[in-house]
C-alpha cells in the first residue's frame, strides 16, 4: 500500500469479495455502499439488532445530517458512560504505584499490646532521662554519677563521629550544648566526655531546672556537670493551669528560652570554679538555633554494629570467640533483622539487642522468644514518643508536643510518599489535636517552625529524592520515609490502642484526608482506615468507614470501599465485612449500594472472584437494564476483577452472562469490555500485588491482559467482536477500540498486540468492512491524524481476518 493510497483512496468496493491491497479510502467507500447490509444482521446474544458503527462509518440510517429534515434526537444510551470513571469529576482512582507504597509501609504483622510492669520499686526508662519510680513519687536522678557507671562507659562507650572536637570546645568554652534524638548515644557522648576533661568527677543537675536559674551554690568546683534541657514550652505538672485572659502569679515566671546570653553567663560560673557542663538537647526549634551559635554541636549517633560488638564483648566476657562471633552472626540473620523492622540501631537499642543476643547464646532464649524480643524495640520507640505528649495539657504550651505527635502519624500513614503531602497532614491533624484539648482557643499555625531539612528527624524520618507514581508518568517529588518498615505499624498501633481519647481527632483527620480528590492523598488515608477498622471492627467502621459510605462525594465512596476491602484482608474481620456489603447490596440507599458495588471489585471481601462476581450480578440483576448508577460502578469493578491477576474465572463469566439472555447482565459485560479498551491498568489497582500488570501499567487494561494472558486472546476478542456487532452497545465499543488503536499505533509492544488481535475481530465480512471505516476515520483525521504506517500493519491485520 502507498502513501497515495492513504491520502487519496484506492482499492475495491464493498462488492468486491476482499480486495487486495486495499487502503482506508476503500473502505470507507465499502461502507457507505455496502455497509448497509452488514449492519442489518443482528449480532446481539441479547434480541438486539444491529451494529452501530461509529461516526464516519457510514453513519445511522435515516440521519440526513446536523439540522436535516427528517433527524430525530438521539435517546441518551448507558454506554455514553461505559468509560466513565466511578469518581466522576470529582477525582481518578490514581495508580498502582500509590496504592503498593501503602499497602506496603502498613503490611507488617499487627502489634501486639506492649506491657512494661513495674513494681514500686522498678526501673523504668523514658527517652534519654532515668527516674526511679519510688513508692507513689516521682525524684529525678541528681548528685554525683556513680563511679562504677563511669567505668562501664568505658567499656562500652563508641567516640561519635567529631568527639575530638566536642572535647576541644568544651576545654575553650567549659560549656557544650549537644543536640540530637533521644537513644542516639548524647547522654552517654556528655559522660564520657565530662569524665575525661573533669578527671572522673561528673554530677548531674536537676533538669527541672533551666539554665538560668543555676546558681554558683549548685556547681562543683573542679567537676563536669550534665544537665537535660527541658523544651521551654513545657511546665511542670505541678504547675497550675491558667486559662486565657486569667491573673497569674506576678512571682511565677514564663518559661524563658535558652539563648547564647544563658550560656555565656553560665560559662562565667564555671570558669570561676575550673568547671566544665554540657546540656543535653532535643532535636528542634531551640537545637537549630544552638547549633549556629558558638556551643552547639549536632551528636550523631556512632555506628550501631560497633555498639552492639563492645556490649556483646562485655556480655560474653570470658566466652569464646566462636559464642561472640555467633552472637554477631545471629544479628544479622534476616528473620532477626525483619524482626527488628529499623533500619539503623541507636546506641540504647544496640544495648539492648547485645543483652538478648547474650541470653540467645547462653541459652536462656529460644528463637521465638527472641524475635518478640526484637520486635518489641520498635513498639518501645512509639511508646516512648507518644507517653504525656499533651503535657502539661494546656496549649499554647502542650503545641510543640503535639505537633510532633501529629507527624509521627502523618509519615506512618504517609510513609514513602511527598513530604508536602504528609506535613499538611500532620498540620491538619495538630488543629484536630488543639481543638480536642482546648476547644474554646483553637490554635493556629507557625509559618517559620522547625526547618524541613530538620523536622523529620523529629519522626525518625530522612527526606529522599525519589519519583511518584501517579499511574500513566513519574514525577520527581521530595519523599518522606520512616527509618524502618515496622514504625508505621507500631506508630498506628499505640495511638490507636493506647490512647481512646485520641481516636477522635485521628478518625476526623482520616475522614477529612479521604475526602481529598488527590488519590495521593485519600488512597493513603482509605487503607489506613481500613487496618484501623481491622483493629478494632465496632468503632473503627462507625467512625471511619459507615460516615464515607453514605455521603454523596464519589471520592468518599470509594475511599469507604477501599478501607472495607482493606479491613476484610484480616480473616477475623471478613465475616462483618461480607454482612455489611451485602445489607448495602439490597439497600434503597444508592450511595451504600454504590459503595457495596466498588467493595467487591478488591476480592477481599467475598473472598475471591466467583464470590464478587455473583455478588455483582445479584445487584444488576435487580435493577433496570439501563440503570447507570449501577452500571459504572459494577462495570468498573468487573474490569477492576479482570486486572486482579486471576482474569481467567472472570472471563468465563462474562461469557456465561452473555448467554444467559438477560439484558442487564449484557450490558454490564458490553460497559464492562469498554472499560478494558479506555482504562489504564494502572487505575484499575487492587489491594493485593499483581507485578505482571507493572510493565504495562500505562496501557489500557486489554493489551495488557493480552501481553500477559496470551492464551485468554481468544475469549477477549470474542467478547468485544460481541459487543461491536451489539446495536446499542456497538457505538461507544467502536469508539473505545479507535481510542486503543491510537496509543498502540505510539507503542510498539501494544501495536503489536492489537495487530495480533484484529484478525479475531475481523471474521466477517462486516466485522471487516466496521473496522476498515475505522482505521480510514483514524487516518483521515484532520487534526490526529493515525500514523500511517501503524495503519497499515493494522489494516493488513484485519485482512487476515478472511482468513481464519
Amino acid at each position: 500500500m502507498s502513501d497515495d493510497d492513504l491520502d487519496h483512496g484506492g482499492g475495491g468496493a464493498a462488492g468486491d469479495p476482499e480486495p487486495k491491497g486495499d487502503s482506508p479510502q476503500g473502505s470507507a467507500g465499502g461502507e457507505k455502499g455496502g455497509g448497509q447490509g452488514a449492519a442489518g444482521a443482528s449480532g446481539s446474544g441479547s434480541g438486539s439488532g444491529s451494529a452501530s458503527g461509529s461516526g464516519s462509518a457510514g453513519g445511522a440510517a435515516g440521519s440526513g445530517g446536523d439540522g436535516a429534515p427528517g433527524e430525530q434526537p438521539r435517546e441518551p444510551s448507558p454506554f455514553d458512560s461505559a468509560g466513565r470513571s466511578p469518581l466522576g469529576g470529582a477525582g481518578t482512582t490514581g495508580g498502582a504505584g500509590t496504592a503498593r507504597a501503602a499497602r506496603r509501609s502498613l503490611a507488617v504483622p499487627r502489634p501486639g499490646d506492649h506491657r512494661t510492669s513495674a513494681g514500686r520499686d522498678a526501673y523504668v526508662h523514658y527517652g534519654d532521662r532515668l527516674h526511679f519510680q519510688l513508692g507513689d513519687r516521682t525524684h529525678f536522678v541528681q548528685g554525683t554519677v556513680p563511679g562504677e557507671t563511669l567505668d562501664h562507659l568505658d567499656d562500652v562507650y563508641c567516640e561519635t563521629a567529631g568527639y575530638q572536637r566536642m572535647k576541644e570546645r568544651l576545654r575553650s568554652h567549659r560549656v557544650l550544648v549537644l543536640c540530637g534524638e533521644p537513644g542516639s548515644g548524647r547522654k552517654a557522648t556528655a559522660l564520657a566526655l565530662l569524665s575525661e576533661v573533669a578527671r572522673r568527677q561528673v554530677f548531674r543537675l536537676d533538669p527541672r531546672h533551666g539554665v538560668d536559674e543555676i546558681t554558683a551554690d549548685a556547681l562543683h568546683e573542679k567537676a563536669g556537670h550534665l544537665l537535660e534541657h527541658l523544651a521551654e514550652e513545657v511546665r511542670t505538672e505541678s504547675e497550675p493551669r491558667h486559662s486565657r485572659g486569667e491573673r497569674t502569679d506576678p512571682a511565677r515566671r514564663p518559661p524563658v528560652r535558652l539563648s547564647e546570653l544563658h550560656l555565656d553567663r553560665f560559662a562565667d560560673l564555671l570558669d570561676a570554679i575550673d568547671g566544665y557542663a554540657v546540656v543535653v538537647v532535643g532535636n528542634g526549634d531551640l537545637a537549630d538555633r544552638l547549633l549556629r551559635g558558638r556551643y552547639g554541636m549536632y551528636c550523631a549517633p556512632p555506628p550501631a554494629d560497633e555498639v552492639l560488638h563492645r556490649h556483646l564483648r562485655l556480655l560474653l566476657r570470658g566466652a569464646s570467640e566462636d559464642l561472640l562471633a555467633g552472637a554477631r552472626a545471629l544479628a544479622g540473620r534476616p528473620d532477626v533483622v525483619a524482626a527488628l523492622g529499623l533500619e539503623e540501631l541507636r546506641p540504647r537499642e544496640a544495648a539492648r539487642l547485645a543483652e538478648h543476643l547474650a541470653e540467645r547464646q547462653r541459652g536462656e532464649l529460644d528463637d521465638d522468644r527472641l524475635l518478640e524480643e526484637c520486635a518489641d524495640l520498635v513498639r518501645v520507640q512509639a511508646r516512648e514518643w507518644f507517653a504525656g505528649a499533651d503535657r502539661p495539657g494546656t496549649l499554647p504550651e502542650a503545641l510543640p508536643s503535639l505537633g510532633a505527635a501529629a507527624l509521627r502519624i502523618a509519615v506512618a500513614v504517609f510513609n514513602r510518599s511527598a513530604y508536602s503531602i504528609a506535613t499538611e497532614a500532620a498540620e491538619l491533624l495538630t488543629w484536630e489535636f488543639a481543638v480536642t484539648l482546648d476547644p474554646e482557643h483553637p490554635s493556629g499555625r507557625r509559618l517559620f517552625g522547625t526547618h524541613a531539612e530538620h523536622r523529620p528527624v523529629l519522626a525518625r524520618s530522612v527526606l529522599e529524592d525519589t519519583e511518584l507514581d501517579l499511574g500513566p508518568v513519574r514525577v520527581p517529588v521530595r519523599a518522606v520515609r520512616f527509618q524502618g518498615d515496622a514504625l508505621a505499624t507500631a506508630v498506628l498501633g499505640e495511638v490507636w490502642h493506647g490512647y481512646h481519647n485520641v481516636r477522635g481527632p485521628v478518625a476526623r483527620w482520616l475522614r477529612a484526608l479521604c475526602d481529598d480528590p488527590r488519590p495521593e492523598v485519600w488512597v493513603r488515608a482509605s487503607i489506613a482506615a481500613g487496618v484501623l477498622c481491622s483493629w478494632d471492627w465496632i468503632h473503627g467502621f462507625r467512625e471511619l468507614v459507615a460516615p464515607l459510605a453514605g455521603t454523596d462525594d464519589p471520592v468518599a465512596r470509594m475511599a469507604a470501599a477501599t478501607a472495607l476491602a482493606e479491613a476484610a484482608r484480616d480473616s477475623a474481620v471478613r465475616p462483618a465485612v461480607a454482612a455489611t456489603v451485602k445489607e448495602w447490596a439490597g439497600s434503597d440507599d444508592g450511595n451504600l449500594l454504590e459503595t457495596a458495588l466498588l467493595t467487591h471489585g478488591y476480592l477481599l471481601a467475598a473472598g475471591g472472584p466467583r464470590g464478587s462476581l455473583d455478588a455483582v450480578a445479584r445487584v444488576v440483576r435487580a435493577h433496570d437494564a439501563d440503570d447507570i448508577g449501577i452500571l459504572v460502578p459494577a462495570s468498573f469493578s468487573v474490569a477492576r476483577l479482570l486486572a486482579s491477576g486471576d482474569p481467567e474465572p472472570v472471563v468465563r463469566r462474562l461469557e456465561r452472562w452473555l448467554t444467559d439472555g438477560r439484558l442487564n447482565l449484557a450490558n454490564l459485560v458490553h460497559m464492562a469490555v469498554i472499560r478494558t479498551l479506555t482504562t489504564r491498568s494502572t487505575y484499575l489497582w487492587g489491594l493485593r500485588d499483581v507485578p505482571e500488570l507493572d510493565e504495562h501499567a500505562a496501557r489500557p487494561l486489554l493489551v495488557a491482559l493480552l501481553a500477559t494472558r496470551p492464551d485468554l486472546a481468544p475469549a477477549l476478542g470474542a467478547l468485544l467482536r460481541h459487543s461491536l456487532n451489539t446495536a446499542r452497545a456497538g457505538e461507544a465499543a467502536l469508539d473505545g477500540l479507535g481510542s486503543l488503536l491510537r496509543r498502540a499505533a505510539k507503542d510498539a509492544t501494544a501495536l503489536d498486540l492489537v495487530c495480533a488481535l484484529l484478525p479475531l475481530l475481523a471474521a466477517e465480512r462486516r466485522d471487516r468492512d466496521r473496522l476498515r471505516g475505522l482505521l480510514n476515520e483514524l487516518v483521515r483525521d484532520r487534526d490526529r491524524p493515525l500514523d500511517k504506517n501503524a495503519a497499515r500493519r493494522m489494516w493488513d491485520a484485519v485482512a487476515e481476518g478472511a482468513k481464519r
